[in-house]
């Protein structure tokens, strides 16, 4: 998106730069905390600094959603570290999720955390926030609209940049026609994603639009798409439950195409671990929850914006391969990865 540099054949760079920028900003956070004020980082709402703040989250993700279990832990943790009220609220529908803010400024909170899946349907609640003087910051979604939409930071994975990255590892691997799969159509990140892909992969690149509510729905369409082109020979999915559905929709239709995915939870390492995945691209979304949320104490407490709210806090692609898949599965039991 913003960080469009790079061409076909450069994961290494890319990979580099967006891990250099998350550890960059996990320190400068991390640094940031360990003030001499004596703020407890294991201590609960109402901790030794007696904040108080009040802070609202407020995703797109739907409910019960492991990856969005995950965003939410992540600022749980920050909450509980800096002695903050969090309330944490979603709903898949861009309209609702707005309304979700204004109920926010009219609830007077000290600061908003929020996604930018549908950035023109956000647009005048965030102004709202903004002209009640709320600070508000991004998560997740929304790399290309969070300056304009005048929010102070941004964490998160720049999706394009992640899907180059991924097409770089494909042609690494020597495939030749990628079927990505889109589970929810109009997500600015999720037509990142496949344009990344597409942009760097040397192979043909093809979307699929499925109805992300429905996974048999998902399992057929994927399963049909491999009937009707033998050609294909890797399937990447957005999501991680959406991998597992098209680890089936292989089997079912007799192709001998690769499954590899966006996005990382328990049972995906798993399916890496025993090769029914190629790997997984992790944008560790319990780091951008936990950001998000310490970005907001941080500018309270100490008036700080990291990057000077000109650049955005990469918090991936972060590659989960069969070769350090053993590492992150303890992360991944906890529910933190």
């Amino acid at each position: 998106m913003n960080t469009s540099s790079g061409s076909h054949g450069s994961s290494g760079p890319v990979r580099a730069t967006a891990l250099v920028s998350a550890v960059a900003a996990v320190c400068l956070l991390a640094a940031g905390c360990s003030d001499s004020d004596g703020a407890d980082s294991g201590s609960g709402s109402g901790a030794a600094d007696g904040s108080g703040l009040r802070v609202a989250m407020i995703t797109h993700g739907a409910e019960g959603d492991a990856f969005w279990e995950r965003v939410r832990r992540g600022a749980e943790a920050a909450a509980a570290k800096g002695g903050i009220d969090l309330t944490y609220a979603s709903d898949a529908d861009a309209t609702k999720q707005a309304e979700l803010v204004r109920d926010a400024v009219d609830d007077r909170v000290d600061g908003i955390a929020l996604t930018l899946a549908k950035p023109a349907a956000m647009k005048s609640a965030v102004d709202e926030a903004r002209k009640a003087g709320i600070p508000v910051v991004g998560l997740n979604s929304g790399i290309d609209s969070w300056q304009s939409h005048g929010l102070l930071q941004y964490f998160g994975q720049d999706e394009n940049l992640a899907g180059r990255a991924l097409g770089d590892k494909l042609d690494d691997l020597e495939a030749e026609h990628t079927l990505c799969v889109v589970h929810e159509r109009g997500n600015v990140a999720m037509e990142a994603r496949c344009a990344g892909v597409r942009n760097a992969f040397g192979g043909e690149t093809q979307n699929l639009y499925v109805d992300g509510t429905d996974m048999d729905a998902v399992t057929d369409s994927v399963a049909a798409a491999l009937r009707q082109d033998p050609t294909i020979d890797e399937v990447v999915t957005l999501g991680a439950q959406f991998a597992l559905a098209s680890v089936k929709s292989v089997k079912q239709s007799g192709s001998a195409a690769e499954v590899a995915t966006f996005d990382l939870n328990e049972d995906i390492v798993h399916a890496v671990r025993k090769g029914d995945v190629q790997f997984a691209v992790d944008q560790q979304p319990y780091l951008q929850g936990y950001l998000a949320v310490d970005a907001l104490w941080l500018h309270e407490t100490n008036g700080n914006v990291t990057g000077g709210g000109e650049a955005p806090v990469l918090t991936g692609p972060a590659f989960v391969t069969r070769q350090n898949a053993d590492d992150v599965a303890e992360f991944a039991a906890n529910g933190t990865r």
